[in-house]
């Protein structure tokens, strides 16, 4: 029997906590990537995340090595042509789009929306319908991570529908618990990682588009070379491999990762995240403190909460709970002085009621 694995608690947006048969997993032996069985692996694996959203007749995973912003790089610079898109920016990962568009020089709108509120739908379709340029994209965060603020990907994509407009999603800590269907929601690219609610080790992030979408890229001329989405999505669909060293171990992780969430159900994963979001909630009332989005926007996964007073120390808090081994996150709003709580990974309600304890006597101690 392996030894335990020491627990710590993990209320970050991601790398979650990992179960202890997901760390074991990574344990194997030494393995060249280019052998045909871990090709079958990679193939398995893309497979099953396929399942989670779509159909893999007809839809495809394009893993690559690198954190959620190496898919989101990828189908940033990859899909777009000469045409514009709006990228809807609510959030630090809605503005992370607009910089990576700005990198690539690509001809993008940039939509402001609040970042506690929910979207006015009708103001982006005046938007898209004002603009002298040619819309062919939008790219939208589905679940913005700064906040916990859900954006209605489903309404956005029917406005994408009628405007004839191809939906890109960064779905990165939605994807594996908040319910996503791209054909019923019209979304045509989506990206993820392995290492939120999939809750995977990090290292891998992917695509998932309908395969005639990725063949349409073929013509484009590339933005990029590692991160070239046709590139890749070609490359494995002709030799089941990816083009550059994949992250072996991670992606033994990953399968065990998936394994376990076919078991738990992506339901009934959410509703066990949902549960500790209404412990936190419950507790952080009791304490009087304040959270910025409303509940009818909540994702109910991450928390963003206002410093409780005046000179508040965020890093000796941090330093205090990580003596307890539990961890947590600043803020993420320029000017708005904030800490994040997330209740996604291996973690139940208890382990938010330990935080509560241990936040109560924080709070009760440097007031």
């Amino acid at each position: 029997m392996s030894p335990a694995v020491k627990r710590n608690i993990l209320l970050t947006p991601g790398p979650a906590t990992t179960t202890e048969s997901v760390k074991w997993s990574q344990v194997v032996p030494d393995i060249c990537p280019r052998e045909a069985v871990f090709g079958e692996i990679m193939e398995h694996i893309s497979t099953e995340l396929t399942h989670l959203v779509g159909d893999p007749e007809h839809d495809q995973t394009v893993l690559f090595g690198g954190s959620g912003t190496a898919a989101v790089e990828s189908m940033i610079s990859s899909v777009p042509g000469h045409n514009a898109m709006i990228i809807v920016n609510n959030g630090a990962y809605g503005k992370r789009m607009c910089e990576i568009a700005e990198v690539y020089g690509i001809n993008y709108l940039e939509f402001k929306s609040p970042y506690d509120d929910a979207l006015d739908l009708d103001a982006l379709e005046k938007y898209i319908q004002s603009s002298d340029r040619i819309i062919s994209h939008l790219a939208v965060v589905h679940h913005e991570t700064t906040t916990g603020l859900l954006n209605n990907v489903e309404e956005i994509g029917l406005l994408c529908k009628k405007h004839q407009i191809d939906m890109m999603v960064d779905a990165m800590s939605s994807f594996a618990a908040i319910p996503l269907q791209m054909k019923k929601m019209n979304i045509s690219f989506l990206a993820s990682s392995s290492n939120k609610n999939l809750q995977g080790m990090p290292g891998v992030s992917f695509v998932i588009a309908e395969k005639s979408k990725l063949e349409n890229l073929k013509e484009k001329k590339p933005r990029s070379y590692y991160l070239n989405l046709y590139a890749q999505y070609q490359y494995f669909a002709e030799k089941g491999q990816m083009r550059f060293t994949p992250p072996v171990q991670t992606l033994y992780a990953l399968r065990q990762a998936i394994q376990e969430l076919k078991q738990e159900g992506v339901a009934q994963r959410y509703e066990r995240y949902k549960a500790s979001w209404k412990t936190l909630i419950s507790g952080l009332k009791r304490l009087g403190l304040t959270y910025l989005v409303p509940d009818e926007y909540h994702s109910k996964i991450i928390t963003s909460i206002l410093e409780p007073y005046s000179g508040f120390d965020f890093e000796s808090m941090h330093d205090y709970f990580y003596s307890k081994g539990i961890m947590i996150y600043p803020g993420k709003l320029d000017g708005l002085k904030t800490f994040r709580i997330a209740n996604i990974g291996d973690i139940t309600s208890k382990d938010i009621e330990v935080f509560l304890e241990l936040l109560t006597d924080y709070l009760g101690n440097t007031k």
